[in-house]
């Protein structure tokens, strides 16, 4: 699998791309609400559809409800983006963000297993968040 450590601290975040500074905050939102196994896929070399897969787990229905509307706000109110659609809000057994160039993908674990996009999509890189998922939480 081909992996790449693109430096995701405050200091070099101005030099992403828009779209990756989307969906490292869209990354970092999930792992401020719970979210698990959260992974950033670079699509960029493998479709011009869009850039960048956010993938997420949650432990509930009102957990995923809670990650998605909290991505939303964040990359609304302080990205100053808009979401384009969204699709399995109603179900959340797998809810999907589309922002563009920024697709968010919030399962619950056994639906995750099941469509497996880490495996379908493995020739995409995997962008280091650990920065920005491993930080210690604010109390």
């Amino acid at each position: 699998m081909i992996q790449t450590a693109l430096r995701t601290d405050v200091a070099s975040v101005d030099s992403h791309p828009r779209s990756l500074d989307l969906a490292l905050a869209a990354a970092r939102t999930a792992a401020d609400n719970r979210g698990r196994d959260i992974k950033v896929l670079d699509m960029r070399g493998i479709t011009p559809v869009f850039d960048y897969f956010v993938i997420a787990t949650g432990a509930s229905r009102r957990q995923l409800h809670a990650i998605s509307e909290e991505i939303d706000r964040v990359l609304e109110q302080e990205m100053g983006d808009r979401r384009l659609g969204i699709e399995g809000y109603a179900g959340s057994q797998w809810i999907l963000l589309d922002y563009g160039d920024v697709v968010i993908h919030l399962f619950d674990e056994k639906t995750r297993a099941y469509y497996d996009l880490e495996n379908l999509w493995s020739p995409a890189p995997h962008v280091d968040i650990s920065a920005i998922v491993d930080r210690p939480k604010l109390a």
